[in-house]
């Protein structure tokens, strides 16, 4: 109703702007206005929100007020002039100059606002939509734990309009006699709408749960123990354990494992990897001067232990005036004189003094100016001794590094299934050694009294590699704890002072070629050499990576991995990377998710045994539903290049206090104690896997599957529904022909979810056949040769 009456106004004020002289205008003066019955009504004009500059007068404002300017809270005085925000029109905005207000900027049209206005109204609709359709709502999970400390309640539920976020779900369950509530967290990735959840300790264990949507939707379920009944970690009589009591570096474990091939030479055997690292080395370096403009880094041409340690160089100044930049050495030691003008003042620059540094004795360094600065200033006279800042003591080698895998089991030659287990793609990570060769000592010492240790031994061929990255190893231990990546500098000569030193490296865990940040998928960088996640120059450009890939191409037997990591307490698998649309990689297939899920359950109940660790339901499932995107990670290469099913360990699960009622985190490094702790429970979960692939090998019952409804005539569009009898892969095909391992798989229906359905609107034949992970086919059919398929006909009317 206001504006309207302002439109009026201004309509009124506009008929009468063009018979005024606008230049002899006076302040204050006030002009002759016609009868508003003598006027024509003009339409509506369009508004703006403008910042108006205004004479610091009481007139000025006074004259504001008259004529009704729509004015905002904002208002403050500059260099003696008011600045006020205001809503006006254009020709409110020509009266206002006839008074000497001006505007000063245009903040928003009314253009803006009426496309923010229709985005809203967009937004509005969308809601109104999914509110005006038949939300559902589906329970995911629904499940109780107890791990070290408490007993919790942690649901997982999706609503079919949830993705709006004033879709607000609420858990109802009863605990103790006691009704309870909770609202659950809407949880997104990357802009994707994933689930909602929630989890709380709990004093009881309730027997089921609602969920309650604000839109009207609801769900119940049972609440089921996560990871089933706990059972106490009770092994053979004789089993041993415990078998590390410190933190190993590279060096000492390469020990280890050769050690236990010494002790056990027909069960053991050392893999050496054909591709040797960049090593624990380094040029030797100093960075003269205080000032970037007159710092002059120099860097030796030989590694540091090879003879760029012994270098120094000395910076002085000419003893005459008028003497010229010249440079000279006595063995390793070089001597820059520095020229000086007539009065005898130095006046040699950064720029001119590495010019002739390179010009003159590039055999022994090399220079550059600061970080690509211009080097103009003036070098101040210095002495420096070159070093590669390296701390190790001398037992760790300098040379480039061989990096070992420790093979076990009674028949090494590719007959029995392989399994394999990696550790330490990240420097920093220190308990994940310890996992292997924990897992390690194990098989072997428990070989000739443990009838299940001796089971897994004599069935397959066990490959484990406790450190994928000794460089970056050694450098956490000695140099820099929170080194992440190797130690080869792919920087140019601007990002190589050593003051970026610890920043060096790449990122082997992202140094892949399935999914790569090179073919443009989210969670590394190509170009910043600097970066915790750099991918480094290439896929494989590094030979940690390449060594991986060759191990895997050498043993086609192996069919199960995990790449272990910490910390966090996650247990993932592929797809591991996404687009910046959220794109994933491939999913697995209905079938192979239900078995990653199978196999984990029992490899986290193996976890559970030793100390009640519970790795939560959320931290649980493929990477990019419960943690990010990892752009070119091993995994994915293992699982989509080699068909390995291939996990991700993240060591270290948070602790809850049950005094403070908060997760503690535990970082890569806790104190040993807590390690150790972590190792023995790992090294459980890694067994874990390892029974997994015995169970596989001795798999030798193929599949049944069904529909539901189980074929027959409809009145109207059916739903179908698969059932296997175990994790397996349905091919189906839909045109009447004979499926084969070439047509479709049955997929996962969504993020979290279960197999997909499949809607008929006309008549159709389905002919499908079911696989499991081992590769029984159902049936014994002969995919694409004989009819021993499944079939059945949907007739529609």
């Amino acid at each position: 109703m206001k504006r309207s009456k302002k439109w009026l106004s201004s309509a009124l004020v506009l008929s009468t702007v063009a018979g005024i002289a606008f230049s002899t205008m006076e302040f204050g003066a006030t002009p002759q206005i016609a009868e508003a019955s003598s006027l024509k009504i003009q339409p509506a004009e369009s508004v703006s929100l403008v910042q108006l500059a205004v004479p610091n007068t009481k007139e000025a404002m006074k004259k504001i007020e008259e004529l009704g300017i729509d004015l905002t809270h904002r208002i403050h005085v500059h260099n003696g002039q008011i600045e006020v925000d205001a809503v006006v029109t254009p020709s409110e905005v020509a009266m206002l100059k006839l008074y000497g207000i001006t505007v000063k900027e245009t903040l928003i049209t009314e253009n803006q606002l009426n496309q923010r206005a229709a985005e809203r109204r967009t937004a509005v609709k969308q809601e109104q939509k999914l509110a005006a359709a038949e939300e559902t709502v589906k329970i995911l999970r629904a499940n109780h734990f107890t791990n070290q400390s408490d007993t919790f309640l942690y649901v997982e539920a999706k609503s079919s309009s949830g993705a709006v976020s004033s879709t607000i779900l609420t858990a109802k369950w009863t605990e103790n006699g006691e009704e309870k509530t909770a609202t659950l967290q809407q949880i997104q990735d990357a802009g994707e709408y994933l689930y909602h959840s929630f989890m709380l300790p709990v004093s009881a264990i309730p027997t089921d749960i609602t969920i309650e949507s604000s839109l009207g939707g609801s769900a119940t379920s049972k609440v089921t123990e996560w990871l089933g009944e706990e059972k106490p970690d009770k092994p053979g009589e004789h089993y041993v354990k415990n078998f590390v009591d410190h933190y190993m570096d590279p060096t000492e474990i390469d020990a280890r494992i050769e050690n236990l091939v010494k002790e056990y030479p027909e069960l053991a055997e050392i893999v050496e990897m054909p591709n040797k690292t960049n090593g624990y080395r380094r040029q030797a370096q100093a960075t003269m001067g205080t000032l970037q403009n007159t710092a002059v880094v120099v860097t030796s041409r030989d590694w540091g232990h090879e003879g760029g340690n012994a270098i120094s160089i000395e910076l002085k100044k000419a003893s005459a005036a008028g003497a010229p930049l010249s440079v000279g050495t006595s063995g390793s030691k070089i001597i820059v004189t520095l020229a000086t003008d007539a009065a005898g003042n130095a006046k040699s620059t950064a720029k001119e003094v590495v010019d002739l540094l390179n010009a003159e004795v590039s055999d022994l360094v090399s220079a550059t100016t600061y970080r690509g600065n211009a080097g103009n200033g003036i070098v101040e006279p210095a002495v420096s001794s070159l070093s590669d800042n390296l701390k190790a003591p001398a037992s760790v080698s300098r040379d480039p590094f061989t990096v070992k895998a420790i093979r076990i089991g009674k028949h090494r030659d590719g007959s029995k299934p392989g399994v394999l287990g990696y550790s330490q793609e990240h420097a920093r990570e220190w308990v994940t050694p310890l996992v292997s060769v924990e897992t390690a000592e194990r098989l072997l010492r428990n070989y000739s009294h443990d009838k299940e240790t001796k089971k897994l031994v004599d069935n397959l061929d066990i490959f484990i590699v406790p450190s994928m990255n000794p460089d970056g190893g050694h450098y956490s231990f000695y140099d820099f704890n929170s080194q992440r990546k190797n130690m080869t500098n792919h920087c140019s000569p601007t990002q190589s002072d050593n003051g970026y030193r610890n920043s060096w490296g790449v990122d082997l865990n992202r140094n892949h070629d399935v999914g790569s940040a090179f073919d443009g998928y989210v969670g590394a960088s190509t170009t910043n050499c600097l970066s915790g996640s750099y991918a480094g120059p290439s896929e494989h450009s590094e030979p940690e990576s390449r060594n991986l890939v060759w191990l895997t191409d050498e043993n086609p037997n192996i069919k199960f991995a995990m790449n272990i990591h910490s910390y966090g307490g996650y247990f993932m698998w592929s797809p591991g990377a996404y687009t910046p649309e959220r794109e994933t990689l491939p999913r697995p297939s209905a079938g192979e998710e239900a078995y990653y899920w199978q196999a984990s359950d029992h490899i986290l109940k193996e976890i559970k045994k030793h100390r009640g660790t519970v790795i939560l339901p959320s931290r649980t499932g493929p990477i990019p539903d419960v943690l990010y995107s990892a752009a070119g990670n091993s995994a994915d290469h293992l699982w989509y290049k080699k068909g390995i099913y291939t996990w991700n360990f993240e060591v270290g699960a948070d602790l809850w206090n049950k005094e403070t009622k908060r997760w503690e985190l535990v970082g890569f490094q806790p104190p040993f104690e807590e390690g150790h702790e972590e190792a023995m429970e790992f090294s459980n979960g890694l067994l874990g896997m390892i029974d997994v692939a015995y169970q596989y090998s001795k798999d030798k019952k193929a599949p049944k599957s069904s529909v539901t409804p189980n074929g027959g005539r409809h009145d109207e569009k059916v739903e179908i529904s698969f059932k296997t009898s175990e994790p397996a892969t349905i091919y189906f095909t839909l045109d009447g022909s004979r499926p084969t391992f070439d047509s479709q798989k049955l997929a996962l229906n969504g993020t979290r979810e279960g197999p997909e359905t499949l809607t008929f609107e006309k008549t159709t034949t389905v002919n499908w056949f079911s696989v499991d992970a081992s590769k029984n086919v159902e049936n014994r059919y002969e995919p694409g040769k004989n009819k021993k398929y499944n079939t059945k006909t949907f007739f529609i009317k």
